[in-house]
């Protein structure tokens, strides 16, 4: 049980660097003014492999190098906006993507079977950034809708948002999600199956 749960913690440990890299590399992978949130890949990974708990955590990890991002002088309308509101919904948003990632992972895969993982790794990896998008689009037209209409520079806010601010990365995050995640978790079972042999 001991071995369990330091292979889970490193595990997680290893994932939360690739968390970490990738936030860096998807900083200059940019739409427009959108950056490309490639570290819900790990965040998934995470939440099939060790569950929902872990899945929040590395989404924490996430949330954790955006605040830092800000901290040490990346310019955001948000951020300039309100920090407290900003650190939150970073917080929030990373966190329940990957604690419900977990949750739905594991409640498709009940019954550990083969199929019930590929479903549920496809079903974590749509979760993920469902979530993740949708907490940022309720914090924009709620906690920072006068910013989101300054944004939108008098077009329609709603469009803005959803197309603007949300439309390519969220389709980009989702496409990478479904095609890679559940590969990923397949390799990792069947490497985790052939060390119990």
């Amino acid at each position: 049980m001991k071995k369990l749960n330091v292979q889970k913690l490193v595990g997680i440990a290893m994932l939360a660097a690739v968390v970490v890299v990738l936030q860096f590399i998807g900083n200059y992978i940019k739409f427009g003014d959108v950056s490309i949130s490639l570290v819900l890949l790990p965040i998934v990974v995470g939440a099939a492999l060790y569950g929902p708990v872990a899945g929040a955590i590395l989404g924490g990890v996430f949330g954790a190098i955006i605040v830092a991002g800000y901290l040490s002088g990346a310019v955001d309308g948000l951020w300039l906006a309100n920090p407290v509101a900003t650190t939150v919904v970073c917080f929030i948003k990373g966190c329940a993507a990957g604690y419900f990632s977990g949750l739905v992972f594991k409640l498709f895969s009940r019954k550990n079977t083969s199929s019930g993982r590929v479903v549920g790794s496809y079903a974590a990896a749509i979760t993920c950034p469902i979530v993740n998008t949708g907490i940022f689009l309720i914090a924009m037209f709620t906690i920072f809708k006068p910013q989101l209409i300054e944004f939108a520079g008098g077009t329609n806010a709603f469009y803005f948002a959803f197309i603007g601010l949300a439309g390519v990365n969220f389709l980009i995050e989702l496409a990478v999600n479904i095609i890679l995640a559940p590969v990923i978790v397949g390799i990792v079972n069947a490497i985790k199956g052939n060390r119990r042999k």
